[in-house]
């Protein structure tokens, strides 16, 4: 603590990121990044753009990147004034918090999830209650209904993180339509490994806004690209906060790459099943070596094992080069997260637990 820190810095917990360990053949299974690179249209477009041109500031408003966003969900009647574009989804976020959340009044997210959303509610000085997951880790919208008035807002990871639970769309709903008071933040980091975006919803709701990112679908965790999808009115607060903040948020190569990545539908569609593919079989082993495993639509899975303690597990894998993600909250803290690798990584995942468990 320094006597020049402003009396907020003191205050704050700031959010802890997955490790990035730098050890030589490591199996990094525990930041749910994707096994397998961008999209080489994407790749492509960031080398184009790694020239002269760099002298030149960007294009303030990603426009190329929100065209793009806007023509893949043109289906759901959404045009370039219902989609903002950030630095990663974590900015889209921070700004959400900053422009829709702040109402002098708590907001609700679940026990057990994003552990950023404790960190942005200290600090935008917003209260929060922790809303209770059921028995099973699920979310259940009834929890977030009748409360009224009494809320400034809510959000949460559909699927949730970092249990991998889906919200069945039906359900998102009830919540977004019983709550139209209240903006309601739907935050779909993993939506595409196996749920049901809520942007159709959009149109419908103007409360609701959708947050998504590209680090983890479609391989640009790298570049720090995400956007969110709501009613213009929403998207003009989240604009009026990004521009008295940082007017130039994503940089030349990151548009014209993330572009090109939202563009190449084939190549995004193939990965994902690849993703879910190695998912499943990862799901069928863990369990005949006895874990219990949450049902997952992510990118990772979320598994306990009744014989053995979980951080021993982690530490024993860590000795093997293999990293995978421990939580030490009380409810969960019996609990790995694993990052779905290729085929090849999970393969030694699980050889390595087969060793451990026996």
């Amino acid at each position: 603590m320094s006597k020049f820190w402003s009396p907020i810095v003191s205050r704050l917990t700031p959010y802890t990121p997955g490790e990035q360990p730098k050890i030589a053949n490591l199996v990094k299974l525990n930041t749910n990044e994707n096994p397998y690179g961008p999209s080489p249209r994407a790749i492509e477009a960031i080398a184009r753009e790694v020239a002269d041109s760099l002298r030149l500031y960007p294009n303030p408003d990603a426009e190329p990147l929100k065209q793009a966003i806007a023509r893949r969900h043109a289906a759901d009647g959404i045009t370039v004034r219902e989609v903002f574009a950030g630095n990663g989804s974590d900015e889209v976020l921070a700004h959400a918090f900053h422009a829709l959340l702040q109402h002098g009044k708590p907001i609700l997210f679940p026990d057990i999830t994003y552990s950023f959303y404790p960190t942005y509610s200290g600090l935008y000085q917003v209260e929060y209650r922790a809303v209770p997951l059921a028995d099973d880790f699920s979310i259940r919208a009834d929890d977030y209904l009748g409360h009224g008035d009494a809320i400034g807002g809510i959000i949460f990871p559909n699927p949730n993180a970092p249990t991998g639970c889906l919200l069945p769309l039906a359900e998102v709903e009830r919540i977004v339509q019983g709550n139209p008071q209240r903006v309601v933040v739907v935050d779909e980091a993993y939506i595409d490994f196996g749920g049901a975006s809520a942007i159709p919803l959009v149109q419908r709701y103007p409360n609701l806004l959708v947050v998504q990112t590209l680090s983890k679908s479609r391989s640009l965790a790298g570049m720090r690209v995400g956007f969110a999808v709501g009613h213009a009115d929403l998207i003009d607060a989240l604009e009026r906060v990004k521009n008295s903040f940082n007017s130039y948020p994503l940089d030349r190569p990151a548009i014209a790459g993330a572009t090109a990545a939202i563009e190449d539908e084939e190549y995004f569609r193939k990965t994902c099943d690849m993703v879910i593919a190695s998912r499943e079989k990862l799901v069928v082993s863990l369990k005949q070596l006895g874990f219990d495993v949450l049902p997952s639509a992510a990118n990772f899975v979320f598994a306990r094992h009744p014989q053995h303690d979980a951080a021993k597990l982690a530490a024993a894998l860590r000795g093997d080069g293999i990293i995978v993600r421990h939580f030490g909250s009380a409810r969960i803290s019996q609990f790995l997260r694993i990052t779905i690798g290729t085929d090849e990584a999970c393969g030694t995942l699980v050889q390595a637990l087969r060793r451990h468990l026996s």
